[in-house]
């Protein structure tokens, strides 16, 4: 399958779990939901890492340590904040808040000194932060001046930092990236499985609420991350970047289709985060042409 594909799947997936998401939250609360959704996920994701990249499980499992850490951040802390967001704001807005990660990885790396930036990187960051601030404050930036936020979207910028701080992370993980995604959500699993028990694990109690979640395990959680990381090894950098920007698209395609059209307000933030995104994605510089033989 082309790897254009791969990535144009993997970003529908993932809009997916943005809109069904927003709806089950309705019934299962974040912690069940993140819980549930990787305890479904999780053999699927073994099996297939078995038999996409035959790992040496044991070479692996020494790392633990780390992979629990990335876990903990990754696979249970971005989708608890993210559900936990979709109780309280939209799809469109968690999905346009999202789309400054590639800027909040890339400031990120500045900071610590895992990457250099020029001053295209620099405007990319302040045009999606305006972006984001027009999303957060409805259009009114002088809400600024009273912090007066929808609490969802405070829960959707929290999701943004665990994700830049995972990315960041596990960039000199030096795993097979399948196998390395699967064991982070084994062990989600068994770490979590004692606080979704105490709080009370919160099961759909009908028949759409089931195919959310089986949705949510079979596509956000495995189709997902099987299709980006089989695409990845194909692509540029940049063009993997840059296609993050679809989920936001297809979010508000999808809102849209749902009777719940995108505002004003949520379009121009939404094109002023991907136009930062683009600014911040690097450049590929073509190799010059050889020169032409005289004969």
């Amino acid at each position: 399958m082309p790897a254009i594909v791969l990535l144009v799947l993997a970003t529908l997936f993932w809009a997916g779990n943005y809109v069904v998401g927003e709806r089950a939250v309705r019934v299962i609360d974040p912690l069940s939901l993140t819980w549930l959704r990787w305890l479904l996920a999780a053999i699927p994701l073994v099996l297939i890492a078995q038999l996409v990249e035959r790992p040496d499980w044991r070479v692996v499992l020494r790392r633990w340590r780390i992979l629990l850490l990335l876990g903990i951040v990754g696979a249970a802390g971005y989708p608890f904040l993210l559900y936990s967001a979709l109780e309280h704001t939209s799809a469109v807005n968690a999905s346009v808040i999202n789309a400054s990660n590639p800027a909040a990885i890339v400031v990120a790396a500045a900071l610590l000194g895992q990457a250099r930036t020029g001053w295209r990187a620099w405007a990319g960051v302040a045009l999606g932060l305006l972006g984001v601030l027009l999303v957060l404050t409805q259009g009114d930036l002088s809400r600024l001046l009273t912090l007066s936020f929808n609490v969802g979207d405070l829960f959707m910028l929290a999701a943004v930092l665990a994700w830049t701080a995972y990315t960041l992370l596990g960039r000199t993980l030096g795993l097979p990236v399948l196998t390395a995604t699967a064991i982070q959500v084994v062990l989600v699993v068994i770490v979590l499985a004692p606080f979704a028990v105490a709080t009370g694990i919160e099961l759909p109690q009908d028949g759409p609420t089931w195919w959310a979640l089986l949705f949510i395990a079979a596509l956000p959680s495995v189709g997902s991350y099987v299709c980006w990381n089989l695409a990845v090894a194909r692509v540029s950098p940049s063009t993997a970047a840059t296609s993050m920007n679809l989920v936001t698209v297809f979010v508000v395609a999808f809102a849209a289709l749902l009777g719940q059209p995108p505002t004003l307000i949520q379009l121009i933030g939404g094109a002023l985060v991907i136009g930062g995104v683009l600014l911040t994605t690097p450049v590929r510089r073509r190799p010059p042409e050889p020169a032409p033989v005289k004969g």
